[in-house]
């Protein structure tokens, strides 16, 4: 082996890794992009079942299939915005310039019987709040405005680009498998299309399943706040299901939200009998629903859709959300059942292959 032969390996291998760079820069620079093909996926996956029965028991011809099924997508976000209004109304009423009178009776009320409680407990509230520095919390105000009106411009980009994309995977539901089959290679493209309906059948049950799951908490969740005749207690449920989505760090997020909307729901009421003894006992009836959920509710649903073992899907959860966080989290199920499907295609002799897919 001559210096030449061994300076044109070093240059290759130099090219190879700048390939490499410049490929993970550019899905860096288009991540926005990644992110719209994704939830667009996602929602072909959950309508495929809604068009499969417009198109087969119905007869819709398959672009009205799609059309009718998208218009009923909007329509659900639309009324699950129509639905959070009279809750943004009803919380916000006290900070209406025009119930200045009415904001400072409430908070002075609360207020003092909070501080009143927490001193009978030997906790003296005042003093805690003066070491806390509010000055510098308010010097962040401008940069949050900006913030939000830059989600809110994001957001309007994502939606339009997401229900685009959205159309057109669910009205050719071959078009995503096309895109990838075409960076396959050929000698594989018979065992990697086969792991593609796999996995397309495993996921849409998988979303289903996720729907399943929302649906039983709400329920739980409205019987639970109108039983306390908490204000906009429906739309309070349906806001702490959504945030299950988000495995463990949601239902956290949800018993706060929760919490302080059932005590804000009561001000006017004694604070200790009243206000805080009840969503007390909300945080209670919360906490069943939320070991009803973990215990029999995702266990049989996550069973049968994904085909996995319920101790698998707390390890992969837990590992996605150390490496990538609460995207992490979301993602980490789909991801490992895809991968899941072709290793099983791929490296099925492997016996830890063959112990983690044999219900596949």
């Amino acid at each position: 082996m001559n210096s030449r032969t061994i300076a044109n390996g070093i240059l290759r291998a130099i090219g190879i890794v700048l390939g490499i760079l410049l490929f993970v820069y550019f899905l860096y620079i288009i991540q926005s992009v990644i992110v719209y093909i994704i939830i667009a996926g996602i929602l072909s996956l959950i309508a495929r079942p809604i068009i499969l029965f417009l198109r087969r028991k119905l007869k819709f011809p398959n672009t009205i299939a799609v059309i009718f099924t998208m218009a009923l997508m909007l329509g659900l976000l639309t009324g699950l915005i129509v639905m959070f209004i009279p809750l943004v109304a009803e919380q916000g009423k006290s900070l209406s310039l025009l119930e200045v009178d009415k904001l400072q009776q409430n908070v002075q009320q609360i207020f003092s019987q909070t501080t009143a409680y927490f001193s009978s407990k030997g906790i003296d509230v005042l003093s805690e709040l003066k070491e806390v520095d509010f000055m510098s919390q308010f010097k962040e105000i401008p940069n949050l405005l900006n913030s939000v009106l830059g989600a809110v411009g994001s957001l309007s980009v994502g939606l339009f680009s997401v229900l685009f994309i959205s159309f057109f995977f669910m009205k050719d539901s071959q078009l995503l498998k096309k895109g990838i089959m075409t960076i396959i290679p050929n000698q594989t493209e018979g065992r990697f299309s086969k792991s593609l309906e796999t996995i397309n059948d495993l996921l849409s049950r998988y979303f289903i399943g996720l729907l399943f799951q929302i649906t039983i908490l709400f329920v739980l969740y409205t019987i639970i706040l109108l039983s306390f005749d908490i204000q906009n207690g429906v739309v309070i449920a349906f806001l702490c299901a959504l945030l299950n989505l988000i495995p463990y760090v949601g239902p956290i997020i949800g018993a706060v939200i929760m919490f302080v909307l059932s005590m804000t729901s009561n001000i006017g009421l004694d604070f200790q009998t009243q206000i805080l003894s009840t969503s007390l006992w909300i945080m209670f009836w919360y906490l069943i629903a939320q070991f009803i959920d973990n215990f029999v509710s995702q266990p049989l649903i996550f069973s049968k859709t994904t085909k996995s073992h319920p101790l698998e899907i707390f390890l992969i959860i837990i590992i996605g959300g150390l490496l990538f966080g609460v995207i992490g989290m979301i993602t980490a199920v789909p991801l490992y059942t895809a991968l899941k499907v072709i290793l099983k295609e791929f490296l099925s002799d492997n016996k830890i292959v063959k112990s983690i897919t044999k219900d596949i």
